[in-house]
């Protein structure tokens, strides 16, 4: 069996202290997250960001700049993720949009507001994607390049 990691997109969106989540219940247990989810063939990861955001969320977003590239593996699964988080700016709200059929709702939140409910973050990259934001983490789009080499 070869090995291969999931890549996945989050987008860390802040507005006034409080950050866009959502909501979804994984295996009975309700859990919070960014609207994250896989790089799909053909997209690049930034339209993935985009993408995700809108179908979880309802929220068109701009990406303004990569906070962080997170591997980390699920222990209990042994799936080894490699997540992208994206700093984002939210645009516009589709509030008829129906979700992704696995989101219950979407919400804002505060980092204090998911610090006290560590049990109910679908990874530990939920908070860490929003620590390194509030501190500063940053670094430019124009680090992802797309190579074609046909």
């Amino acid at each position: 069996m070869t090995w291969k990691p999931h890549v996945t997109v989050a987008a860390v969106v802040e507005a006034e202290g409080r950050f866009l989540m959502v909501e979804e219940v994984i295996k009975e247990r309700r859990v919070y997250n960014q609207p994250a989810g896989h790089l799909e063939d053909g997209e690049d990861l930034i339209q993935a960001v985009i993408r995700e955001t809108l179908e979880e969320s309802a929220w068109t977003v701009e990406p303004r700049a990569l906070s962080g590239i997170y591997r980390w593996k699920h222990e209990a699964s042994g799936t080894t993720y490699l997540r992208f988080a994206f700093i984002c700016q939210a645009l516009q709200e589709h509030a008829d949009r129906v979700l992704d059929p696995d989101i219950e709702r979407c919400l804002w939140m505060s980092r204090e507001e998911l610090a006290r409910m560590p049990g109910n973050l679908r990874s530990p990259l939920v908070l860490r994607s929003i620590d390194d934001y509030l501190n500063g983490h940053s670094y430019p789009l124009a680090l992802i390049h797309e190579v074609d080499l046909a």
